[in-house]
């Protein structure tokens, strides 16, 4: 049960913080070497944490308008509240979902350099830009609730990149992270190259609250961070464990998005 006399760090894991931290040192060292670089591209830039011209002009921000419900864009203002064709015709089991950015090129490197290439001085900068897209969210929050991996791909990867994602969320927002209160029971194939309806077998039944960590979220707003929504089958799953063990509400935070149509 997360008490609530703990910061939001004291809940991030104690790897992914040290992690966090040995980067953060070995950029002040390279600092002194090296100057700025961007993030997405190496190019030098005028100050640390920051994009390039050509890389920030690349990053498709998704601002209003847009969905209510998906945060998927609008191709013009459609009124207070307007929600989506999609959103209408197959509603999502959580509430509201925000993205910094459309899954495009520049995005797609940041989430592969963080994901895959163990990027992790990418966090504070990514996180940065998640908690201001995801600001209303953020305001409504009880607790922030990481998508978990699966104990075997975590000691493969090493790291999950979604808790240390919503770490830095939480740090930055003052919440509370609840790294244990979901657990992804079941292990699953990658998601990649599979349709709509297979990511959505593939990850049913994924994902449980413990009993212990029920008080957790029963009766809360919860935040759930992932880095990237594709279809949201993950996402979804995740919100129907959570729904079961008591959540008042879900709502869903994530770094980019891929959007088929601005319509």
């Amino acid at each position: 049960m997360v008490m609530e006399s703990e910061t939001p760090a004291e809940r991030w894991l104690p790897t992914d913080r040290l992690r966090v931290a040995a980067g953060a040192a070995v950029r002040s060292l390279a600092d002194l070497v090296l100057p700025p670089q961007c993030l997405a591209c190496g190019r030098l830039v005028a100050g640390d944490g920051g994009v390039c011209p050509t890389c920030w002009s690349g990053l498709r921000l998704i601002e209003r308008p847009y969905c209510e419900k998906l945060g998927t864009p609008f191709a013009y203002h459609l009124g207070e509240g307007a929600v989506s064709a999609e959103a209408i015709a197959d509603p999502p089991p959580f509430e509201r979902c925000r993205a910094v950015a459309a899954f495009d090129d520049v995005a797609k490197n940041l989430v592969h350099g963080l994901k895959y290439r163990d990027r992790l001085d990418l966090t504070a900068s990514m996180a940065g830009w998640m908690a201001r897209a995801g600001a209303d969210l953020l305001a409504d929050a009880d607790v922030i609730v990481p998508v978990p991996l699966h104990p075997r791909r975590l000691w493969w990867r090493r790291f999950n990149q979604s808790a240390s994602l919503a770490g830095s969320v939480a740090e930055t927002a003052g919440k509370p992270l609840a790294t244990t209160a979901l657990l992804r029971i079941r292990p699953t194939p990658q998601q990649v190259g599979l349709s709509a309806s297979e990511r959505d077998r593939n990850v049913r039944g994924a994902f449980k609250v413990p009993e212990n960590q029920r008080p957790t979220v029963a009766g809360r707003r919860v935040l759930v961070v992932d880095d990237v929504y594709t279809t949201g089958a993950t996402v979804k799953a995740a919100t129907r464990a959570l729904l079961r063990a008591g959540a008042a509400a879900v709502d869903v935070l994530v770094f980019a998005r891929v959007v088929r149509s601005a319509g």
